[in-house]
């Protein structure tokens, strides 16, 4: 018997072949680029998908082939022939999900992929149940199992090689859909040339016993579209999913990056700051012990940076410190660490195979920093000092490297500045005593040693206290009571004055709230803030909860900013300033004088007084120029509105001197000196 072809069934079954080729494609990429239970459901999804879309075409096919006589199909055997299809789908999604496919793997893979969709062919042409059997031409039948390999052989390959393309990926699975979509069509119809029907043939699944063609028809074309149009349109919600998700996890590490280089660096510079300077010394140190070599711990201190940064302002200073970072970092290996600690500070770590390599460096740096810089015009000069500590042999921790680095740095100073010194015993007493007061300084606070005395704010026209400035001592149970200058530069280098100050602003209110609860509820309290503190981004909340825990009225409290800190940053600054005098609390510009303002910034910061250095009360009485530089002071904090304070009034005719010029508030040894709280209360 001689069968015929409806071409248009044909040529749909071709495109189902092709339609389940993209969707194979585009399921191998899926379970390829995912992990745990999401792979495994993609690829369950895709087998039956991939599956359902090769055996439909296979039915399709042969739907579209008429013997002329009624055609069905047992219902078990087509179930039997869609398990195979599904099942060969899985193994070849499996296989190409894995990161390599070696030749053995492809070629065994194709096999038994072959060997699985020519079963699911023959299976469906037995499904017919034809009687007599139907006969097999044995070259043709050969000819369409070789093709179901090679076609399964391809199809891999191509699959493997296209799951992780991402230029033109639709365009690229498209092509390659055609290509595999004519090889399975070609398997197929190779296959139906290689059946024979006797004459007389007639189909047993006609009936009772099998689902009629046209039924079958139906049940296979709806199906096999919404399966696969299920399936593709879940793949590119998928691939939306995964490009937003893309773009989100992009961002969250560009944010996490920025976040990181923000923690960990010097926002001027951005050379590691002292957190990431410290994790540095200490990997460097863990190498050095297990392939035992030296290095270096380098201290540098700029000279005379203070007076160009006094001289032309912090904008100025700002570039110069730029520029000095510059030059040192080219003079410095990739692998080296080159960090600033804060201000003029900065430490250099390199690895050196003899203590003279370290010297090496150390002149060149010398030399290179003592190049004028060129900045806005300007020709400035700065040199530096250095102080060098060498791994093993000077110290095997971080912080003893650090200590005994700075303590030969200040040698440096000490002697004449512009140098390097290397750490050597005769420095340990000094350091040792400086690693000594650090770590009792970082003890300090929870053992209570640290106390407050207050020094009396006097109205220049009569001898009314109207407040205090609270001025932290150290009461070391070995080296008696000690002054800010012993301890808060140290407190500075090492971080500590975050807690130290947020100590002293507590127990200052506490005082405060004290004294008023005594009946001086009129008394006003001053705060000195350090530089350090003033950046931090916890002040404003620091001091709305110390003045929330102490029940105290803001205006009672006068935090004290010198003009250098306050005009470092101006933007910054007045930020700050503002938070702050939104609270209600009052703001002094201490040290007026001694640093360089901008009035046009200057006028717009939020003070309510500001306070006149001790320097130019100290010669107030037989300098011109001092009383020049007061009485102008004054004058200008008047056009202001501001009060004006003095400190260091240490006699009587300075005194009667700032009263006359105008002064609003004293300080000084001749009206009192800084007491504890009792012995303020008995001279109030």
């Amino acid at each position: 018997m001689t069968g015929t072809y409806s071409q248009s069934l044909v040529v749909f079954s071709l495109l189902v072949a092709i339609l389940a080729s993209y969707t194979a494609l585009d399921m191998a990429a899926r379970v390829a680029n995912t992990e745990g239970k999401v792979a495994r459901w993609w690829l369950a999804g895709g087998a039956g998908a991939m599956g359902l879309g090769i055996w439909s075409m296979h039915f399709i096919g042969m739907l579209a082939f008429d013997l002329g006589i009624p055609m069905g199909y047992d219902l078990a055997i087509t179930l039997y022939s869609l398990a195979v299809s599904v099942g060969a789908s899985a193994y070849a999604l499996w296989l190409v999900s894995h990161k390599v496919l070696p030749w053995y793997r492809l070629a065994a893979g194709a096999v038994l992929m072959g060997l699985g969709v020519a079963a699911m062919h023959y299976l469906g042409m037995s499904a017919m149940r034809m009687e007599p059997g139907i006969d097999y031409h044995m070259g043709w039948l050969a000819l369409s199992i070789v093709i179901a390999i090679v076609a399964a052989g391809a199809a891999l390959w191509i699959a493997f090689r296209l799951r992780s393309e991402t230029r033109h990926p639709m365009l690229l699975r498209g092509l390659a859909s055609v290509v595999m979509g004519f090889a399975i069509i070609g398997m197929h119809y190779t296959g139906m040339a290689a059946a024979e029907f006797p004459p007389g043939s007639v189909c047993g699944a006609v009936g009772e016993n099998g689902v009629d063609s046209k039924w079958l028809a139906v049940l296979v074309i709806v199906t096999t579209l919404a399966t696969l149009g299920i399936a593709l349109i879940a793949s590119v919600f998928d691939r939306q999913m995964r490009a937003r998700t893309g773009l989100l996890a992009e961002s969250l590490a560009q944010a996490n990056e920025k976040l990181m280089q923000a923690a960990l660096h010097d926002p001027l510079t951005q050379l590691p700051n002292r957190m990431l300077l410290q994790d540095r010394i200490e990997q460097t140190i863990e190498k050095a012990r297990r392939r035992n070599f030296p290095f270096a711990v380098m201290f540098c201190d700029l000279d005379g940076f203070k007076a160009i940064n006094d001289a032309y302002g912090h904008q100025l200073g700002d570039k110069l410190l730029v520029e000095v970072s510059h030059r040192v970092s080219g003079l410095l290996r990739s692998q080296d660490t080159f960090a600033r600690l804060g201000g003029d500070e900065f430490v250099i770590v390199f690895q050196i195979d003899e203590p003279e390599d370290a010297a090496v460096v150390a002149e060149r740096i010398l030399a290179s920093v003592a190049e004028p810089f060129f900045i806005d015009a300007l020709e400035l000069h700065v040199s530096t000092s250095i102080g060098i500590a060498l791994y093993p042999d000077d110290a095997a921790n971080e912080r003893e490297l650090m200590a005994h680095a700075d303590a030969a740095m200040y040698h440096t100073k000490d002697t004449g500045r512009n140098g390097y010194t290397f750490f050597t015993e005769s420095l340990q007493v000094t350091a040792n005593r400086q690693l000594r007061l650090l770590q009792d300084l970082r003890r300090a606070i929870p053992r209570g040693e640290l106390v407050l005395h207050y020094q009396p704010k006097f109205l220049a026209a009569g001898s009314d206290i109207i407040g205090a400035e609270a001025l932290v001592r150290w009461q070391h149970p070995e080296l008696g009571l000690l002054s800010p200058d012993t301890f808060i530069p140290m407190a500075e280098r090492s971080g500590l004055i975050l807690p130290l100050g947020e100590w002293v602003l507590d127990a200052a209110c506490a005082q405060l709230r004290a004294w008023h609860d005594a009946g001086h509820d009129s008394w006003t309290m001053s705060v000195n803030l350090s530089p350090v503190q003033f950046a931090s981004s916890n002040l404003l909340d620091t001091v709305r909860d110390t003045l929330a825990k102490h029940q105290l009225e803001a205006r009672f409290l006068t935090l004290e900013v010198t003009e250098t800190t306050a005009m470092k940053d101006v933007e910054a600054s007045l930020q700050i300033l503002h938070g702050l005098t939104d609270m209600g609390v009052h703001i002094s510009i201490d040290d007026f004088g001694t640093g360089y303002s901008s009035l046009l910034y200057l006028k717009r910061m939020p003070a309510t007084e500001l306070k006149i250095d001790r320097a130019f009360v100290r010669e107030l009485e037989d300098n011109s120029e001092d009383a020049a530089i007061v009485s102008s002071i004054i004058a200008l904090g008047r056009s202001l509105q501001l009060r004006i304070v003095a400190e260091g009034v240490e006699t009587a005719g300075q005194q009667q001197y700032l009263n006359k010029l105008g002064c609003d508030l004293l300080q000084g040894y001749h009206l009192g000196k800084p007491m504890d709280a009792e012995a303020f209360l008995r001279n109030a």
